[in-house]
């Protein structure tokens, strides 16, 4: 059985940082791409960043030159550092890694102030 389980989202201000982490555990053999959605209230989720397995990367035109995705495969883990937060990046964050079939973290809150 594989789990996701991210840390790292709260409050912050405009303007502000935050760093989301997500660490798979559980039998994993190959993990291929790895990546960050968000879904904010009345909205469909959408994709944030994902980084492949040879560590290419794909970013929203909502949050490139702002967030930046990486990987250790070591690890088994993906983090999103979050810069230049604004009000519209509120939503729940959440983890996804492709294992086979996609597995899902539960979310974390991501909370912008202006």
């Amino acid at each position: 059985q594989v789990q996701l389980v991210e840390s790292g989202g709260g409050l912050v201000q405009a303007g502000g940082s935050l760093r989301l982490s997500c660490a798979a555990s559980g039998t994993i053999f190959s993990m291929n791409s790895m990546g960050w959605f968000r879904q904010a209230p009345g909205n469909q989720r959408e994709l944030v960043a994902i980084v492949t397995r040879d560590g290419t990367t794909n970013y929203a035109d909502s949050v490139k030159g702002r967030f930046t995705i990486s990987r250790d495969n070591a690890k088994k883990t993906v983090n999103l550092q979050m810069n230049s937060l604004k009000p519209e990046d509120t939503a729940v964050y959440y983890c996804k890694a492709a294992i086979g079939v996609d597995y899902w973290g539960q979310g974390t809150q991501v909370t912008v102030s202006s």
